[in-house]
């Protein structure tokens, strides 16, 4: 179906940019993951630049989401039809959708979350640039094409400043390059857009030239093939028609391969990097000021290389390579408030040792991939032997993040427990998603970390693949679950209604008892679950729930359940005070 046309960058502009960047992204994904040479020869550019633009998708349809209370007709493609929503000069009319300021500021705040990886942080850098001149202009409910030219040097300008040693022939020199030409562009949005695209795409082509290690592997960058992406979805948005593929030289590269193109890559890139290179990339979400920011980012720059931060205005985005990674977390927690903290050690698959020293690793049979939403469990599973991805309160994981743990497994088939009913959708994607890169996958549709418990503790790697996807099904399915936790507004429950700040204790997803105490909820909860019988009760306690909670309610399954036994475990931050499973 062809793409409508937009006149003016507006609400509805910067929705359909994001939406075509991430389909346009998802096309080219590998490609751009197989050239990824610098800084690291990893070769997850592509995928991380994807998931950048998917959290600022998110975050925009959720802009749109909250005001789309007109119930208007929607497209083939499920977009709203805003063809009567224009006034007189063509512009969306705004009152019963998002302003441009809204739009643009979801798309960013959600990339900064969302970022990933050093091509995707600066890109945020890159789509925060842009807001911040967009904003600027109020309620505004369109820009035109100066704008978009301000908009687009000011983003150039940002993410440069956030790097803390540019270096020529990256993301940062196409970036300039796209703004550059975007200054000598006369006319419309769509003028502009076409001009930072081919001055964009130029400077892509020119790349191998400016760093040494893109030549000697025969590659452009693949931060700014990811850029020229993004840019050619800008002119799809504009025009209704995607330019042209985007036609550079590149020879595949791909970590742990045998390829003589990526021997000379990765060569290169311990050249560059000194002796071996830092072995960690650290990335976080900081809550601190900009004086604090300021001195983490000396603190970091001695510490290790490719800095990069970025944000403002009290939210951050912090990614560095760094040999000591406590470090780097802990200069975090000494400027603010890090989490969504990610540690990933290069180790056999990074730019940073020589295609001689590092043979393919070899695919194990089978693992266990796991969504858990703290800490603790987190370590629980991982003990287990599964291969985790945690999970943050109201910050669900998306497909491709799910996609990037089954790629860590690193196995021939994949057990996937989602572990949240309001997953199911995002782990079914992923799981086909590998099935497509020939995995294996058999997803289980747990519904909390509980059951993710009880069918982690009776798999069986050495038993046929069914079998043991069966016995692990079964095993969940047979687990009831519940949570304890505080309601956090007023609100009608399938128990009555609640009121900020009462204690609410769920079976099975719906709410069944609303209190003022925690341990009597949970005790009461607890009776009602096994009244229909069990045999172990798994009790996971989270960082704010207190240890006598735990310790009444043992005390209450030895005094009236005599055949059942009790477990007890730490979660961490996982937003219930208090997961049950009855078995």
């Amino acid at each position: 179906m062809a793409q409508v046309p937009q006149r003016f960058f507006d609400a509805l502009a910067v929705r359909t940019w994001c939406g075509l960047s991430l389909r346009a992204l998802g096309r080219a994904r590998e490609e751009i993951d197989a050239i990824n040479v610098y800084p690291v020869a990893d070769g997850d550019t592509g995928t991380n630049l994807y998931l950048t633009v998917e959290s600022a998708v998110a975050a925009v349809e959720a802009v749109f989401a909250a005001h789309e209370v007109d119930g208007g007709t929607r497209d083939a493609s499920g977009a709203r039809d805003t063809s009567e929503d224009r006034d007189a000069s063509g512009a969306r009319d705004t009152a019963d959708g998002p302003s441009l300021a809204d739009a643009v500021g979801a798309m960013a705040h959600g990339a900064l979350i969302g970022a990933r990886g050093n091509s995707g942080t600066i890109l945020a850098q890159l789509l925060r640039g842009m807001a911040q001149v967009l904003t600027e202009r109020g309620d505004s409910a369109h820009t035109e094409g100066p704008g978009l030219r301000l908009a687009l040097r000011h983003a150039a300008t940002s993410a440069r400043q956030a790097v803390a040693h540019p270096v020529e022939g990256t993301v940062l020199t196409v970036a300039s390059a796209a703004a550059d030409a975007a200054d000598g562009a006369e006319g419309d949005c769509a003028e502009v857009a076409r001009a930072a695209y081919e001055g964009a795409r130029a400077a892509l082509v020119a790349t191998p030239g400016q760093l040494p290690v893109l030549e000697r592997a025969g590659v452009v960058d693949a931060g700014g093939h990811g850029l020229v992406t993004v840019l050619a979805a800008l002119v799809e948005t504009f025009t209704g028609r995607a330019p042209g593929p985007v036609a550079v030289p590149h020879a595949r590269v791909e970590p742990g391969g045998a390829g003589a193109g990526e021997e000379r890559a990765t060569g290169e890139c311990a050249e560059e990097g000194g002796e071996g290179g830092p072995a960690f990339e650290v990335i976080y979400l900081l809550e601190a000021e900009d004086a604090a920011v300021a001195r983490l980012r000396r603190r970091l720059d001695a510490l290790g290389d490719s800095l990069v931060v970025v944000g403002g205005d009290g939210l951050w985005n912090v990614h560095v390579h760094v040999d000591d990674a406590g470090a780097a977390v802990e200069a975090g927690v000494e400027a603010g408030r890090p989490y969504r903290i990610r540690i990933t050690h290069f180790g056999h698959d990074d730019a940073h040792t020589t295609g001689a020293e590092r043979p393919p690793r070899e695919r194990t049979q089978r693992a266990v991939v796991a969504v858990v939403p703290g800490e603790g469990l987190a370590a629980l599973y991982t003990e287990a032997g599964a291969t985790t991805l945690l999970a943050r309160p109201g910050e669900p994981p998306a497909s491709g993040e799910l996609v990037q743990a089954v790629r860590r497994a690193h196995a021939r088939e994949v057990v996937l427990l989602p572990n949240d009913a309001d997953l199911r959708h995002t782990a079914a994607a992923a799981a086909e998603q590998a099935r497509t890169e020939g995995v294996r996958v058999a997803l289980i549709p747990t519904r909390s970390a509980v059951q993710g418990i009880a069918a982690l503790a009776v798999h069986e790697p050495e038993r046929r693949f069914d079998e043991d996807v069966v016995a692990m099904t079964s095993a969940a399915g047979a687990t009831r679950h519940a949570e304890v936790t505080v309601a956090e507004r007023q609100s009608w429950t399938t128990a009555g209604i609640c009121q900020a700040g009462d204690v609410l204790g769920l079976i099975d997803g719906d709410v069944a008892v609303i209190g003022a105490d925690v341990s009597e909820v949970a005790a009461t909860v607890l009776d009602r679950m096994l009244s229909a019988g069990g045999e172990l009760v798994t009790l996971v306690l989270g960082d704010e729930a207190p240890q006598a909670v735990a310790d009444r309610l043992e005390a209450r399954v030895r005094e009236a359940y005599l055949a059942v036994d009790t477990v007890v475990y730490r979660g961490g931050r996982q937003g219930a005070l208090l997961l049950i499973g009855v078995e």
